[in-house]
C-alpha cells in the first residue's frame, strides 16, 4: 500500500499517516489507491481515495486539495479517514464496461470498472408525486419514491489509468466481496 501511495504521488505522507492511524495494529489485507483529477473551469482539483481492508474492517481514506481561501491563506489539503466493521458492508457492485462483448474472454480487463460500496452511512431517496391510471383524478395520492444506499463510488478507466489501474480495481472488488461473506 505504501508504494502505491508513492507512485500516485499525492500528499503519500499525510495519507499514509492517516491511514497508519486508521489500522491501528491491524494488517493490510487488500487495498486500492485511486487518484483523479477533475477540471472545473480553470481550476484543477485532484483528489486521491485509498481503500483498504484489514482482517475486520474497511479503511477508506479520502484527501482534497484546496487553494487559498477565507479559511486559509496557504493552499491545504483534507485528509479524512472512515472505519467500517466488514459485517456492515452491504452491497459490493462492480459495474464493467467491457467492448466488443462477444468476444470477451473471462479474465480480460474491462475497458472500464465502477466499484460502488454500501454500508448504510448515506442513503439517497428520490421521490416523485404518486398518481393513479385514472385521467380525470384530482386526488392527492403522496408520493411514492426509492431509498438507495450508495455510500462510495470509484470509477476507474482504462483510457485515463491505465488497464493496471483497472485491473487493480476488479482485484479489490473481489478481495473485498471475499471479505465480506467471512
Amino acid at each position: 500500500m505504501l508504494t502505491d501511495l508513492e507512485r500516485a504521488g499525492y500528499y503519500p505522507a499525510l495519507l499514509a499517516d492517516a491511514l497508519l492511524t486508521a489500522l491501528g495494529d491491524e494488517a493490510v489485507e487488500a487495498h486500492l489507491v485511486h487518484q483523479e483529477t477533475t477540471f472545473d473551469g480553470g481550476e484543477v482539483h485532484r483528489h486521491v481515495t485509498v481503500l483498504t481492508t484489514t482482517a475486520t474492517r474497511l479503511l477508506v481514506a479520502h484527501a482534497d486539495d484546496h487553494g487559498p481561501d477565507e479559511t486559509s491563506p496557504e493552499p491545504y489539503a483534507v485528509c479524512s479517514t472512515e472505519a467500517v466493521p466488514l459485517e456492515r458492508v452491504t452491497s459490493v457492485v462492480l459495474s464493467r464496461v467491457v467492448t466488443r462483448p462477444a468476444d470477451h474472454r473471462p479474465g480480460a480487463v474491462p475497458a472500464e470498472v465502477s466499484l460502488t460500496l454500501s454500508w448504510g452511512a448515506v442513503q439517497r431517496l428520490d421521490l416523485e408525486p404518486a398518481s393513479c391510471a385514472d385521467p380525470d383524478c384530482e386526488a392527492d395520492h403522496g408520493y411514492t419514491g426509492t431509498a438507495t444506499g450508495d455510500d462510495l463510488t470509484v470509477r476507474v478507466a482504462g483510457a485515463a489509468e491505465g488497464a493496471d489501474a483497472v485491473a487493480a480495481a476488479v482485484e479489490f472488488a473481489g478481495a473485498l466481496s471475499a471479505a465480506t461473506c467471512r
